[in-house]
This record gives structure tokens, C-alpha cells and sequence, in this order.
């Protein structure tokens, strides 16, 4: 993933992409998908704002003393796990979550961020090969 730009704007841009993408091939395959949906989307929502306060943290970190960085980043990390295990706690309660698209939503931008790795690695492979073709 390229670091020059807004990285968090391009994960977030995909993230909703790919959430949209995804609800739309709930909407085809399943006759009631208000529940997969719903669930996908109280995910999707959760782990982007989770993304937003580790970025939030990370830009007040740098900016501290050296002896209050570790126990505010921990202090964060505890916080934002604590949420996720609100969201599916609730998710695994409420009847009209589904846990299941609950779960694919909390890995969104986990899933977004590999995906653009992997792309890149497999871009940068197929352009050292057409160099190395060239170069014969």
C-alpha cells in the first residue's frame, strides 16, 4: 500500500466498497437479508471507527513524552478490544444481528489492507518479469 496520500481515506473508500459489494450479493442470494446486512454493516461501522481511534492514537502518541507513550498506547489497544467484544457480545444477542456478517465486518480493514498488499506484490512480481523478458 502506498504511504505518499491519505492511506486512512483509501482504506476507509475501499472498506465501503467492498461492504457495498458485499450487501448487494446478500440482497441476490438470500431472500430476507435484513439480518446479514444489518449485522455487516454494525461491523463494518465498528471497525472503521476502531481504525479511526488507532490513528487517533497513534498521531497523540508521537506527540507525548516518552514515559507516557506505552501506557496510553496500551491503555487504547485494551479499550478498542473492549469495544469489540461489546459489538459482539451484542451481535451474538440480538436476533436481528446476524454474528456471522458481524464477524466479516469487525475484519474489514483487516481484510482491505492484506488484499492491497497481496495486489501489490503481485503487481510488482508481473512488472520485474516483464523487465526481466525485456532485459533477454
Amino acid at each position: 500500500m502506498s504511504l505518499v496520500g491519505n492511506t486512512q481515506y483509501k482504506v476507509t473508500k475501499r472498506v465501503v466498497i467492498f461492504a457495498l459489494l458485499i450487501i448487494g450479493i446478500l440482497f441476490l442470494f438470500f431472500p430476507n437479508p435484513k439480518t446479514y446486512v444489518n449485522g455487516l454493516i454494525f461491523g463494518t461501522i465498528i471497525n472503521l471507527l476502531n481504525f479511526r481511534l488507532m490513528s487517533l492514537t497513534i498521531k497523540k502518541s508521537v506527540k507525548m513524552p516518552q514515559s507516557k507513550i506505552m501506557p496510553y498506547i496500551i491503555a487504547n489497544y485494551f479499550a478498542r478490544y473492549i469495544i469489540y467484544g461489546i459489538v459482539l457480545g451484542i451481535a451474538a444477542v440480538a436476533d436481528y444481528i446476524s454474528l456471522t456478517t458481524t464477524i466479516l465486518g469487525v475484519f474489514m480493514v483487516k481484510i482491505i489492507i492484506l488484499s492491497d498488499t497481496f495486489y501489490d506484490i503481485i503487481l510488482r512480481s508481473s512488472k520485474n518479469r516483464k523487465k526481466s523478458k525485456e532485459g533477454r
